[in-house]
């Protein structure tokens, strides 16, 4: 499990005084391009490749509210991966308030030239990495 560690920000509350909920989705692909970097084939690497990984499902259960200037850890982990598709958890815990307060998962493909592709064949040393990374219940 891969953890990334993010302070809330005021410019990312809303009328409410509390994290608006579309930060949780921006604060996911931070942890996510920051998992990727810590196994040495980061999005930058990909993209140089010609390959993309768009976002193909999200789901977000939100617990408890996240204020201005929590710290948050994002524990991430990797449920599944197929070669072609890789779904992603994350447990959101509010360190400041020792608390979880959200919970998501996000999958993704993998593209290349407008066309779904496998990193088996493709992009073997990454597929090795992401393959390690499996979370094993």
């Amino acid at each position: 499990m891969y953890t990334y560690i993010r302070r809330a920000y005021y410019h990312e509350t809303g009328q409410m005084g509390i994290i608006h909920h579309s930060n949780y989705l921006k604060w996911m692909e931070e942890a996510r391009v920051r998992f990727m970097d810590s196994l040495g084939h980061g999005y930058a690497k990909m993209e140089k490749l010609g390959i993309v990984s768009p976002v193909a499902s999200l789901r977000i259960e939100y617990k408890s509210p996240v204020e201005f200037d929590d710290e948050v850890h994002i524990r991430l982990g990797v449920k599944k991966y197929t070669g072609a598709a890789l779904e992603v958890t994350y447990e959101f815990y509010n360190e400041t308030k020792g608390e979880i307060c959200t919970a998501a998962e996000s999958r993704h493909c993998f593209i290349k030239d407008g066309r779904i592709i496998s990193l088996r064949r493709t992009y073997p040393e990454m597929d090795a990495k992401l393959l390690a990374a499996v979370e094993k219940e």
